[in-house]
């Protein structure tokens, strides 16, 4: 499998291309802010075909050049229900701090989108696109809607989660934007990353990568919904 990622734009969100191989068909995951040139220097340095664009949640960083990628192809984005109405208002929900500088990145004037194809996902399906087989688990907290994407483990490599805004290397997603919920951040954690094996990679949507196992060893919230204690308030990461 082949996994190429950068972080794109002012908030520094991790935009992953990832396809079975060179020269074969694939899909783009959280196209944010000024990651467009990003994504065509990989799909052609690779010599790739995308084929979805696959949106962990709806914020404004992770969904920014979804139109563009998804438009001028003329391929689908897949989002979870409960996060589809951020695609058309991405700055309704957004916090003063953020709308400011969403102000001054764009002096005011911006206008947002659904792609022409918008498709949902479910809690538990396997998207069969570009042959990755990509399990589905809706992981709300971060927002209503936020999912991860899992792959199978291979011969050649360990399995691999997309976490999104769920779970960062020592940290954890934000819940005290609109739509966020500590309660149900927690409870994500226990059902989705608790059960997965150590080997897991985890790429999330900020930050560098980890893994499960050393996630489990030194991140302070995963060790606390281990143990079944309540969180302490601790700094989080993303928008």
């Amino acid at each position: 499998m082949l996994v190429a990622g950068f972080p794109a734009g002012p908030w520094g969100t991790n935009c992953f291309v990832v396809a079975p191989g060179a020269g074969e068909e694939c899909v783009v995951i959280d196209p944010g802010k000024d990651a467009v040139d990003g994504i065509d220097e990989i799909v052609r340095e690779h010599r790739l075909r995308p084929v979805a664009v696959l949106l962990t949640h709806g914020h404004i960083d992770h969904v920014w050049s979804v139109v563009p990628v998804c438009d001028a192809r003329g391929i689908p984005a897949y989002i979870h229900p409960d996060d589809r109405y951020r695609l058309g208002d991405p700055v309704g929900t957004l916090m003063d701090d953020t709308r400011a500088m969403l102000d001054q990145l764009t002096g005011g004037r911006f206008e947002f989108s659904e792609p022409d194809d918008v498709r949902a996902v479910a809690d538990g399906e396997v998207l069969d696109l570009a042959g990755l087989g990509l399990r589905i688990a809706h992981a709300p907290g971060h927002t209503e809607g936020s999912v991860t994407f899992g792959t199978d483990a291979t011969d050649e490599l360990p399995p691999v989660l997309f976490s999104g805004d769920l779970l960062f290397a020592g940290s954890i997603g934000r819940t005290d934007l609109p739509g966020g919920d500590t309660e149900q951040m927690m409870a994500s954690l226990a059902r989705v990353v608790l059960p997965m094996a150590d080997d897991t990679v985890v790429l999330p949507g900020h930050g560098p990568q980890t893994t499960i196992g050393q996630e489990r060893r030194a991140n302070p919230y995963l060790r606390q919904v281990a143990a079944g204690t309540p969180h302490a308030d601790r700094p989080r990461t993303g928008l």
